[in-house]
This record gives structure tokens, sequence and C-alpha cells, in this order.
């Protein structure tokens, strides 16, 4: 068997000969799983007394989906991993598309079983500790089990908890499905029952990683070789594509390790180290609310602050001096090292609030420290294009989406406090129609183990700040959808209206009124109000018309109340409403099908 990795700039690395004669031993680690093997570990399903039996409906399905969900059903059966049942219990079954392959992924709805399972709060390692057991060491090597969960069996008098509806039957697994809510903790369970004599010592387990280092490659090859005999002593199957072995550089658990030790991960402070200067009153009464937010952990915060803060008065001229510029480098500084930055301790709970704006997401991995939160990492991202259009809710869940899978070294497999300023995840388990999007991301979520604390936006000041930094407000030109000719049209459909070239020439002047209300975009104006942005349309009746017929032609004809809610969430010019009467009065289509719309 001759096996590469892949460096990480996607060129193939040929693995030391040593190492790569040691894994040539095992070339039945490699084969795909099948069957149940007896262990000492099995997966329990703990009912909460008194609870309802959930049992969910059989979702719609393509006929290009009935023919995979056939296909998985018999390679499954074939696997000897599920059975055909009678259970009183009965999950949906729905599709997930996998994004690389462009195949599609059975996967099976337990979010009603997940609801009234006992939580088994696995105790996992302590991540610093598992981090100070490598210092010093010069090799290392990853090893990902294929189907991990299915090679863990369930104990048989709980297999029926596990039932799925699907077009062609009811059906139980006997293995450990994908998408319990304790199956993480089990898996690490089994794993530290069978490293346990060697745990520390040159291996160590987190979760799904299994890590081995040492000072030698003559260390590293007995200690390799130890642990893929007894992988294959207890009959476990390895992912050949997703090892590493025998590496002087790998990444574990957020943090590149290598005989020079340690180097943090910089996506952890990337979010605040590079937010842009203030460039209005709006912008920096943002940055401020965030950075006051720890005051407590900055020294002499309101001394530091007072350039910027003076920036905010209607009384005092916009003019950034060094001062200014000092204030903002010194406290983005300050949280961004161990001033207020913190380390992460593993016997508190972690708190991670998120929120989403039109134009980007943002979210804070924090601990309690006396009565404040001190932050252990930020992160923040623009929002992607295909995703602006969306809901409010389905903004929310990315950002939810993001932040767990961004901290799932922290997170996966701890009880943790997720704080949100929107009802996100009470709709998320309400939904029975999902988007394939969804679908991904509810699956993922799912298997975390988290109290949802509802927190009012005015109290979410870090997060929203974040999920609105001032470079992210160029993705708003991409949700409006504006081709080119119109984005020209548009500016110079400013320049001859009186009223808005009047506004431009304003924020242009750093007029602090202005600038708490409209903002310049790419040479676009936009109208902010309670947080929504809206496309400013100058007096161009050609321009108007194509707005309002995107409102109301492009969206089936609604009357006038439908209408103008499209038109309320987007644009905004001063006769608006009335138009918007107007058109729909005057609409041919509506006037011959709908006579009194």
């Amino acid at each position: 068997m001759y096996l590469v990795y892949v460096s990480a700039a996607g060129e193939p690395v040929k693995m030391p000969p040593e190492i790569e004669g040691v894994v040539a031993k095992y070339p039945n680690l490699f084969e795909e799983p099948t069957g149940v093997v007896e262990r000492e570990v099995v997966h329990v399903i703990e009912i909460i007394p008194g609870s309802s039996i959930p049992r969910g409906r059989i979702y719609r399905m393509s006929p290009g989906e009935l023919d995979e969900l056939r296909r998985q059903l018999k390679e499954l059966i074939e696997k000897g991993w599920i059975r055909p049942s009678v259970s009183p219990y009965g999950s949906p079954v729905l599709f997930v598309p996998k994004k690389k392959e462009g195949t599609l992924r059975m996967c099976i709805d337990y979010r009603g079983l997940n609801a009234i399972t006992v939580k088994n709060r696995e105790p996992l390692p302590r991540i610093d500790d598992l981090l100070d057991r490598v210092q010093g060491c010069r090799y290392f090597s990853k090893i990902d089990l294929k189907s991990e969960y299915h090679q863990i069996a369930i104990q048989p008098e709980n297999q029926h908890k596990t039932a799925f509806q699907t077009r062609y039957g009811l059906y139980e697994f006997v293995v450990m499905p994908f998408g319990l809510c304790n199956a993480l903790g089990t898996f690490q369970h089994a794993m530290n029952r069978i490293f346990h004599d060697y745990l520390d010592k040159f291996v160590v387990v987190y979760l799904d990683d299994i890590l081995i280092f040492s000072k030698t490659v003559e260390e590293h090859v007995a200690h390799l070789d130890k642990v893929l005999s007894l992988l294959r002593q207890h009959k476990f199957k390895i992912n050949g594509e997703k090892c590493e072995f025998g590496r002087t550089r790998i990444l574990y658990l957020g943090d590149e390790i290598s005989a020079e030790g340690l180097k943090p991960d910089d996506a952890k402070v990337a979010s605040i180290r590079d937010w842009p200067r203030p460039q209005s009153v709006t912008e920096m009464r943002s940055f401020l609310g965030m950075t006051g937010y720890y005051r407590t952990f900055v020294k002499n915060y309101s001394i530091v602050a007072a350039p910027l803060t003076d920036l905010t008065r209607l009384d005092t001229p916009w003019q950034w001096t060094d001062e200014c510029e000092a204030a903002f480098r010194h406290l983005k500084h300050a949280l961004t090292h161990y001033e207020v930055l913190k380390l992460p301790d593993p016997d508190k709970p972690f708190i991670v609030t998120t929120d989403a704006s039109q134009y980007g997401i943002g979210a804070v991995l924090a601990q309690q420290e006396r009565p404040k939160l001190r932050p252990v990492e930020y992160m923040s991202k623009k929002m992607p294009s295909q995703k602006l259009a969306k809901s409010t809710y389905e903004k929310e869940l990315y950002a939810v989406y993001k932040a767990l899978t961004h901290w799932r070294h922290y997170l996966l497999g701890r009880f943790f406090i997720l704080r949100t300023d929107h009802q996100t995840l009470r709709w998320m388990r309400t939904q029975s129609v999902l988007s394939d999007t969804l679908k991904r991301w509810i699956e993922v979520i799912e298997q975390y183990d988290f109290d949802p604390q509802y927190l009012k936006g005015e109290y979410n000041k870090v997060a929203d700040a974040l999920s609105r930094r001032p470079d992210f407000s160029g993705a708003l030109i991409t949700e409006f959808d504006l081709t080119d000719d119109v984005t020209q049209s548009l500016v110079e459909a400013y320049r001859q209206d009186q009223f808005m070239s009047e506004i431009i020439r304003r924020l242009e002047a750093k007029d602090k009124k202005t600038s708490a209300e409209f903002e310049l975009v790419n040479g676009l104006l936009f109208l902010e109000k309670a947080g929504n942005k809206r496309l400013c349309v100058p007096s161009s009746e050609s321009l108007r018309s194509l707005f309002l017929g995107e409102c109301h032609d492009a969206t089936g004809h609604f009357g006038y109340k439908k209408t103008a809610a499209n038109l309320l969430q987007r644009f905004w010019w001063p006769t608006m409403m009335k138009d918007a009467q107007l058109y729909v009065i005057t609409c041919q289509v509506c006037q011959r099908n709908k006579p009194r719309t």
C-alpha cells in the first residue's frame, strides 16, 4: 500500500519511509466497515420520563431522491446496520446534498427524539492539557475513523427508538446513526476505553480526532504501531483519505502544532484586528458600543476612548486626528490581547452570542468572569450573496451554524449557552418543510448540547457590531442584484435629484445628522431605519417603475398592501407609497384578472 498526504499548498507529500512501513502493516484497517461488532461500549438512549413518543411524517421526495433512498436502504441493510422495524417511534428521512461530491446523503431528522432524550454529558479532556502534552514533540499523526458512529452498536433494548419512516417501510438502526444528541459522548467514551493505558503519554483523543505525538522518528514508529494495533484489535476501520501520518507540522483543535510549539489560529482575533477606520457617526457608535461592552477590562477606558466619543457629538466637526487614530488602535489592541481576551477555562461553561445583519454575521465566544462576560475569541464573516435575500430567521440560523462549526473543538460534546437576538432556534424546531441548505445547517446544530437564550438586540452590542463591520456593507450592492447599467443610472440620477444630491453632499461633508440616517456605499445612497438599510431611488420615472415592477409584477401581482410591504423592505423615496398605490391601480394585468385589486 502506498499513501501520500497533501501539503497546505495542495501538493502531494510522501510520508517518511519508516512511517509508511508501519502503515503498510495494517491494510485491513482501510477496508469498508460492515456488520455489528460486539464491544464493551454501546450507545444507550434514555428517554425523559413522561415524554410522548415522537413520530414525524414522511417527506415528499422527487423520483431521483426515491431512487437514491432505495439504493441507500439496500446498502445499509447489506452492511447489517439497519433492519425492518415495528417500532411506535418514527423519525422522518430527508436528503442533504453533498456540495463537493454532488451526491445526496440520507439523513434522519431526529429533532423529535433528541428533544426527549436525557443528555449525557461525557467529560471531555481539557484542551489546554492536551496541547501541553505535545510540547517538545517533532512528529505527529492524526487518525480519522471511517463512518465512526456506525462502528458502535446500539443497546438492543434501545434500537427501536431510532426507527425512521420511509416510502418503503419502517426501519431501525442496530448501530449508532448520525444525528443523535449523545452519539459524540458515546464515541469519546469508546476511544478513552481503547487507549486508556496510553492517553497523554503519546496519544490524545478529543471527540473524533486521534492525535499521536513523539519526539523522534523511532519513537513515532513505535507509538503509531501501537495505536494502529489497538484499532485493529478492536476492529475499527480508518479513513485513509483524511489521515495524516508522520507530519512535522499539523493542525489540531484550531492550533498549528510543530517542534517550534503552538501557533494560534489567526482567525481568533482577525475580526477585530482588521476592523476598518470608522467613516461616519453611525460606524463610530457601533465600534464604541462593542468596545464599551468590555470597558471593565480596559484600564482608563473613558479616557482612552474620549477622542472617539467626541466625534459622535452633533456639535463637534468630524475630523480624524492623531489622537483619534491612537485611541482607535489602542482599543483594537486591547480587545485582541489578554488585556481583554482570556484563555478558555475548561471548568467554566462557554457562552456563544451570535447576530446577523443584512450583510454580515458576527459571534463572540465568551466565559463569565465576575459580573461580566469576557471574550475568548471573535468571529465575523461577510454574508454570502446567495443568503442575502433570505428571511431574518435564516440569516440568524446561518450565524448560529457558522459560529458552532467555527468553535467546534470548544463546543462539541460540552454543554454551553447560546444567546441570539431572534427566536431562530424555536422557529427551526417547528419547521416541517426545509430547504436543502437549512437541512444541512440543522443537522449540524442538532449535534450540540446547549441552552438557547433570547437576547434583545440592545444588549447584543458585540456580535451586532461584528455583523455590521463597515467593510461588509459592500455586500448590500449584491443583495439588490443591480446590474452595472442600473447602478450607473442610479448614480447619474442622484445628480439630477435636488433632494438626494443634497443628502449626498452633506454625507461627503461629514454632516453628523445626515450620516445618522443615510449612508453612501459605492456611490449608492441608503436609508437606515431600525437596522434595515433601504436603497434610495432618485426622481427618475424609469428607475422607480423598474423597482415598483420588481415588487409588484415579479411577485405575483399582489394588491397594494403586499406590494407596499415588499417595497418597504428594500427601497425608499419620498412619494413611494403614493406611487405604489397608483402603480397597482393602473396595472393592466391586475385590471384584467383582479378588477378589485
